[in-house]
């Protein structure tokens, strides 16, 4: 299988439809002052280069999603994992009217083990809060969802990190953003071969409030991946700076690969 070179292996500038560069130029530009775009998003330049095979796990509408359809170019893939039927829906419409023919839609949740599983969708005022949706498998409780006052279940096939890689004959893997309210470890534990055969960069939300519900707590989520080689980092005046310990007032943190620590 031919394996194509890395992203900073590859000399050539970025490239792609003029509306993609648009919107990922505007996400880029727009992050640090718009309150609904993450402040990482502005740094995804020095994760991401033209060629990278990247996973946007927990993609909902995309900010990330054509954030790296334009970094990574036409020479790069960006797999778009979103288990909710809408906003799946509305990043297959986004991608084409975009021009995006590096995006590829998957309607799935990832976990430990695949299967079939169950979204809770918060409602509020009646109206579906997609970005609170959280995997059932595994919680005790709604954790902080417990503030809204009704929601409704989805249906959802699973996956895990390793049976997509291996369903999608990925030879590499270059990033992974995963935004899914708490189910980080199932993620990592579902991905382990991935994770040890490719070393791709991590981007996690980590939230003590959301692990809770699944018994973790944002230390777990660190120490498993720092034993696995992994430096992290976070995103503080608009560059990247090693981070020792998840801190009040940040939820993103930079996983980057190194050796595994095999004493471990």
């Amino acid at each position: 299988m031919t394996t194509r070179p890395r992203p900073q292996d590859v000399p050539a500038p970025r490239s792609g439809p003029a509306p993609l560069r648009a919107v990922g130029a505007a996400l880029r530009g727009l992050s640090p002052h718009a309150f609904f775009i993450e402040r990482e998003v502005a740094g995804l330049a020095e994760v991401v280069g033209p060629g990278a095979v990247c996973l946007d796990i927990g993609a909902e509408y995309g900010l990330y999603t054509f954030t790296l359809a334009d970094l990574a170019g036409p020479a790069g893939a960006v797999y778009a994992v979103e288990p909710l039927p809408g906003p799946a829906r509305f990043l297959t419409t986004a991608a084409s009217a975009l021009g995006a023919d590096n995006v590829r839609v998957l309607r799935r949740a990832l976990a430990r083990e695949p299967g079939t599983g169950t979204l809770s969708l918060p409602l509020r005022r009646g109206l579906p809060v997609h970005g609170r949706a959280y995997l059932t498998t595994g919680a005790a409780s709604p954790g902080p969802n417990a503030e809204f006052s009704a929601a409704r279940t989805v249906a959802a096939p699973v996956s895990t990190l390793d049976s997509l890689a291996a369903e999608l004959g990925l030879d590499r893997l270059d990033f992974v953003k995963a935004d899914v309210e708490g189910a980080e470890l199932a993620v990592i534990d579902g991905g382990a071969a991935v994770l040890e055969r490719h070393r791709p960069a991590l981007l996690l939300e980590i939230e003590d409030r959301h692990l809770a519900k699944y018994g973790a707590r944002a230390a777990d989520v660190a120490d498993r991946l720092t034993a696995m080689g992994y430096r992290m980092r976070v995103w503080v005046a608009r560059a990247w700076r090693d981070a020792d310990r998840v801190r009040e007032g940040h939820r993103n943190y930079l996983f980057v690969p190194g050796a595994p620590d095999r004493r471990s």
